[in-house]
């Protein structure tokens, strides 16, 4: 495993249903789970305690919460906010990515996302 893949998942400590666990993430992951939190009045310990009340026993508290996270931003996507987005074309995406990894890609980024949900 390179030194990448070790710095992408960020532990923190949550509440669940009154019992404190320690949950692994990608920084984006809690930054997400943090505006969630934000924009439905309540604490990302709230919200993980519906998510674990919710899951399948076969899956795991961490997937569970991926999961909820992009059911959660794909109940609120519209087809006019994929248009403003550019999405719908293929060779745009392509485009888009190759632009985002000259400059600072999804994961190479990582110290100052950390910073951001710290």
């Amino acid at each position: 495993m390179g030194n990448d893949q070790k710095t992408a998942l960020v532990s923190r400590n949550i509440t669940v249903n009154k019992r404190r666990t320690s949950i692994r993430l990608e920084a984006q992951m809690w930054i997400s789970l943090k505006e969630v939190a934000e924009r439905e009045k309540c604490s990302i310990h709230d919200i993980c305690t519906v998510i674990s009340g919710r899951k399948s026993s076969n899956i795991t508290l961490t997937a569970a919460i991926r999961i909820f996270l992009m059911l959660y931003y794909k109940a609120a996507s519209t087809e006019e906010g994929h248009k403003i987005a550019g999405h719908g074309a293929f060779k745009q995406m392509i485009a888009r990515a190759a632009n985002q990894s000259k400059s600072s890609g999804y994961c190479d980024n990582i110290e100052s996302e950390k910073k951001m949900i710290s």
